[in-house]
């Protein structure tokens, strides 16, 4: 089916970006050696840049490293999970070594210090009973004492880094049950190693309850579907995944180390939580949940444990600004409701004495708790009420975003820095959800096109040589966000121009290393990357989602396969065609009208052109690419009645896109 590659995941592009590049060969540039992807040396400026964080921040205040480390029950030198796909460990702390001592010159200082945080991995005991496993993946496993065995929370991105963290965990506290599983929102970092922790036993695995919020299943499986191809290759460049780990690479995402790239699972949740508050004993282990829909995710849930005096707040308050937009696109989040829930937390569960959540290392003590729940309320509703009131006088995104900073009280916080999410485009974020892409000023309602656009501008200012020429001057000003929009103007108009090519890459290198949020760093060394040596990533692989891709609707099937139709190859032409999933005991009726194709459920239209049945887990053969249309014509899964002609004109309408579109090039 053409339509396969319409349900790759953005989301879930953690479990299968593109695999990293082996090193290319350095060249000299700025005056230093390049390393071995090609990466330019810092320059003084950006020495000075980095140099001046150091100064302005208290990088030694060792009370972060002091909580990182408190509890720890037992590590390990290196941590490895995988094999992967191509035989390589899926995670390896050892790609991690490098960041020991002070921060280089190409490093941001404040990412460095959570680099370094975030490379402290182990086993944890967080009070008495509630363990974390930390370091195994960008997310924590949480293991919280039963009356019978272990509640789990969150079992990581992959099945593999999920099965090493939870073998490592009961080497060290025993092999007792999982008997309930706490999903706490709809990533797949928190859900996706789910086959690692499901017990083996049937008897065991039916009697387990899964707790998720209301709207779980959903959101985890369609988020991002329709756009998942697009949304997929932004992941790569916002995780540095074409960058070699090191200190002119990729370092941290802010959030933890790495997304795990390895094999997804999927597991219908038993319980739902859709109030607040909503009290359940699980295995005789009293919880007390908050329901946090529209926050972090559109699914998403806290919990207090009131014997233990202890808040998981998930990832409403974690170590970092988190995203209310990411960079991999998606829709924005809502501050306010952020904010918001976490202004009921404080109020809700104010005795407790410790704040943890699924990413990073604990609070500790009722004052330190609470005061880390405020910072990020106040953080959320800063950006909130301040991005509103500068639209509200005519400031337009990117002036909102160049002026708004925190006040003191808050920029003083590690917590609420901008190692993942930043203000500058979460302010943007802001001016999105109450006002969308469109600033109001004439000239910014129709522009060109990039490619016309850079063309004019190249030719205005008097050729390509003489843009270049002022961008060097810039560069050896230090002026590299300058440098970029000019060279962008070049590349865009000649793609080919290696100097502009080579000029555009320094410049997105002292960007990268000037960055303190990790993906920032990582989307301008991609960047730079694909300049120096093309897209070098592979095609992305669907049949790592396919667990999870078996509980997608079928609507949202036929959705992504609309999405894929080519309007205008489809110009004047008119179809109906049944779709009969033989063991849902469902048949969906296809017609495409005026460019447009609709899918509706209902009994199979007599006059279809053709009627085809099947199975669900046919189709996600087909959707995860381990079966093709030669398979899905004539395959005993499948038969078809009526014209297969018609049926491969169908297929000839939809487009196939492998995902691997140029970014910083036309």
């Amino acid at each position: 089916m053409h339509a396969r590659t319409a349900l790759v995941f953005s989301a879930l592009a953690l479990s299968f970006a593109c695999g990293r590049e082996e090193a290319a060969p350095g060249r000299p540039t700025d005056g230093g050696t390049a390393d071995a992807q090609g990466h330019s040396a810092p320059t003084r400026f950006t020495e000075e840049a980095n140099a001046a964080v150091a100064r302005a921040l208290p990088l030694e205040d060792p009370q972060d490293f002091e909580d990182a480390r408190r509890g720890l029950v037992a590590s390990e030198e290196v941590l490895v999970a995988g094999p992967g796909e191509r035989g390589r460990p899926i995670w390896d702390t050892a790609e991690y070594a490098f960041v020991t001592g002070d921060a280089p010159a190409s490093v941001n200082p404040s990412l460095w210090r959570q680099a370094k945080l975030n490379g402290i991995h182990g086993l944890f005991e967080v009070v008495e009973g509630v363990y974390q496993v930390r370091g195994f993946d960008i997310s924590n496993l949480t293991l919280i004492r039963g009356a019978t065995g272990w509640i789990a929370v969150d079992p990581l991105t992959s099945r593999e880094t999920a099965a090493a963290a939870l073998a490592f965990a009961r080497r060290h506290l025993g092999d007792a049950p999982i008997v309930a599983l706490i999903l706490t929102h709809s990533h797949a970092d928190h859900f996706g190693g789910v086959a690692a922790i499901l017990p083996e036993d049937p008897a065991a695995r039916a009697a387990l309850r899964i707790i998720a919020p209301h709207g779980f299943t959903e959101e985890a499986t369609r988020e991002n579907v329709l756009a998942g191809v697009a949304m997929g290759r932004r992941a790569a460049y916002m995780y540095g995944i074409p960058l070699a780990r090191s200190p002119r690479g990729h370092v941290d995402t802010g959030l933890g180390k790495a997304p795990a790239i390895g094999t997804l699972g999927f597991v219908e949740p038993t319980d739902l939580v859709d109030r607040t508050p909503q009290e359940m004993t699980i295995d005789g282990v009293p919880f007390v949940f908050q329901f946090a829909p529209s926050s972090e995710a559109p699914a998403e849930l806290t919990f207090y444990l009131p014997d233990k005096k202890a808040f998981c707040s998930a990832e409403l308050a974690t170590h970092t600004l988190h995203n209310l937009y990411t960079l991999r696109g998606a829709k924005v989040r809502d501050a306010l409701l952020w904010s918001g829930y976490l202004d009921d937390a404080i109020t809700r569960f104010g005795d407790a004495e410790v704040a943890f959540a699924s990413h990073h290392w604990p609070v500790f003590g009722n004052e330190r708790s609470l005061a880390h729940l405020a910072k990020h309320r106040d953080a959320y509703k800063y950006l909130h009420d301040q991005t509103l009131r500068l639209a509200n006088g005519g400031a337009t995104p990117r002036e909102i975003a160049e002026e708004l900073e925190f006040p003191a009280s808050l920029a003083g916080y590690f917590a609420v820095r901008g190692y993942y999410g930043t203000i500058r485009h979460n302010a943007k974020a802001v001016y999105q959800n109450y006002f969308g892409w469109y600033d109001a000023n004439p000239a910014n309602l129709d522009p060109l096109p990039p490619v016309e656009e850079a063309t004019r501008y190249v030719d205005a200012m008097g050729g390509a040589a003489e843009v270049l020429r002022r961008a060097r001057e810039a560069y050896d000003r230090g002026e590299y966000r300058w440098v970029a929009t000019l060279v962008n103007h070049v590349v865009f108009a000649d793609p080919k121009n290696r100097d502009a090519r080579a000029l555009l890459a320094d410049a997105y290198d002292q960007l990268g290393y000037q960055a303190e949020a990790g993906p920032w760093r990582d989307v301008y060394l991609s960047g730079a990357h694909e300049l120096r040596h093309g897209i070098t990533a592979r095609p992305p692989s669907a049949a790592a989602a396919t667990e999870v891709l078996r509980h997608l609707p079928a609507d949202a099937f036929f959705e992504a396969m609309a999405s894929r139709l080519n309007g205008p190859k489809a110009d004047g032409k008119s179809l109906r065609l049944n779709f009969t999933f033989t063991d849902l005991g469902e048949n969906w009726v296809l017609s495409l009208d005026d460019s447009v194709l609709h899918a509706r459920q209902r009994d199979a239209d007599p006059n279809a052109a053709a009627t085809v049945r099947l199975t669900r887990d046919f189709l996600v053969k087909v959707a995860t690419q381990q079966a093709g249309l030669r398979e899905m014509l004539f395959s005993d899964d499948l038969a078809v009645e009526g014209s297969r002609l018609e049926l491969l004109s169908f297929f000839s309408l939809l487009d196939s896109p492998d995902g691997l579109f140029p970014i910083v090039t036309p």
